[in-house]
């Protein structure tokens, strides 16, 4: 799982990610996100709201971590959900974490 959290802040830093809310949701409404990642620790109703519009737009989701987690992994305070706005980066992701895509919870 290191592997993963070090290509959350490679995306990062190279500007490929996107995080928050709203701006997560304009880039799923715009396809521009490849890839979203959720915390474990989420909000049902925050689960609920993502799962829906990944599915609407066909974006793959992953439920993983918690948000302090992903937080420290782009060198943030907690973040809920992220984006990769990337195809590689997201492919790299996806293939460290294999067969979750789709909304399994990882610790």
């Amino acid at each position: 799982m290191s592997k993963v959290l070090s290509y959350l802040g490679l995306a990062m830093r190279a500007g490929k990610l996107v995080t928050g809310d709203e701006i997560v949701l304009k880039a799923v409404r715009s396809s521009e996100a490849k890839l979203v990642v959720l915390a474990g620790d989420a909000s049902d109703n925050t689960k609920k709201k993502f799962r829906d519009k990944c599915g609407t737009y066909d974006i793959p989701l992953v439920i993983a971590f918690h948000r302090d987690t992903l937080g420290a992994s782009i060198g943030k305070d907690q973040r809920v959900v992220l984006a990769i706005t990337d195809k590689g980066f997201a492919e790299m992701i996806s293939k460290q974490l294999g067969d979750t895509v789709g909304g399994v919870f990882i610790d």
